[in-house]
């Protein structure tokens, strides 16, 4: 890919809003669930925060957090040892904001972006959820 074309790509990642984040908000408040956005009290700043039930939702893009398994989390073939270190430290900051909150009282939970992509599966995935926390 050419630089300006992979800038232009970069540049269109959104780190708030995202659409998979929307894809979940709106089937949590279609189920009835009312939450909090990006409370920057929290470690992290949880994308999706449920007071009630006493539970933080992060929804990571499966490229940038690179989901085990998933086909979303290519690696990219140029610059590999930039890649790297840039994955590396996004799931260790993921770690550990994830015992801060742990720590401080919160149920975690981590909704992947492939997971936002079937309405039913995230459904069904956003009650087991909330079954196991409530």
């Amino acid at each position: 890919m050419a630089s300006e074309a992979r800038r232009r790509n970069m540049q269109a990642n959104r780190s708030k809003n995202s659409s998979p984040e929307l894809r979940l908000r709106k089937a949590l408040h279609s189920l009835g669930y009312r939450f909090r956005i990006h409370r920057k009290d929290l470690p992290g700043k949880p994308d999706v925060v449920l007071p009630k039930h006493n539970l933080v939702i992060f929804v990571h893009g499966c490229f940038w957090h690179q989901h085990p398994g998933c086909k979303l989390a290519s690696r990219p073939r140029s610059n590999t040892v930039y890649w790297q270190v840039k994955f590396q430290k996004n799931r260790l900051r993921d770690k550990r904001n994830q015992l801060a909150l742990e720590e401080a009282g919160w149920s975690v939970a981590t909704v992947w972006e492939c997971e936002t992509r079937d309405l039913r599966k995230m459904n069904n995935r956003i009650r087991d959820l909330l079954e196991i926390e409530a």
